[in-house]
């Protein structure tokens, strides 16, 4: 049996005011994520709790250090020719400090939820946040993706017909 690599990871979306704090990623060459807008978060390290993990890439890409946070889903991602990532998705709404504005990777920028599905998102990022958005309970979320065409979509272990739950069916 082949054995393939996989990755921990963690995406946070910071909320306050009806909005989103986002990161529109522009500045890294070869980005994956490229001329998207997601959450901040970022790869675990070795020794790293996924807790860990989200303290460190929130404090590091926005400057800001969580105070309360809730652990809201787990995403399994499964990219063709890429290692497979679990991201544990999370959101927050208390944190002390101040946004640094120098992050690397993109520009933070807060998002009103009303205006995010607007913004060049993964497909898959528009299903996990229309779960967020109705308060779902832990979720489990499996997405495929043959480059950036979502493939197949999984929730709590039953297919999804994504497109249809995205216009609310």
């Amino acid at each position: 049996m082949e054995r393939t690599k996989c990755s921990l990871t963690t995406l946070c979306y910071l909320e306050k005011d009806g909005s989103y704090l986002m990161m529109h990623r522009v500045k890294k060459k070869n980005d994956i994520n490229r001329d998207k807008w997601i959450g901040v978060g970022g790869h675990a390290e070795m020794g790293e709790s996924p807790e860990d993990c989200l303290l460190r890439e929130v404090y590091e890409e926005t400057g800001l250090t969580l105070t309360r946070y809730r652990f809201r889903g787990l995403v399994t991602f499964v990219l063709e020719g890429v290692e497979t990532q679990y991201m544990c998705l999370y959101t927050a709404d208390e944190w002390t400090g101040k946004i640094t504005g120098d992050c690397r990777e993109g520009i933070l920028e807060w998002i009103q939820k009303t205006a995010v599905n607007d913004l060049p998102l993964w497909s898959g990022d528009r299903v996990f946040f229309r779960l967020l958005d109705r308060q779902a309970p832990f979720f489990s979320l499996k997405l495929s993706y043959q480059g950036d065409e979502l493939t197949e979509c999984v929730l709590d272990g039953t297919k999804l017909d994504w497109e249809r739950f995205l216009l609310g069916n």
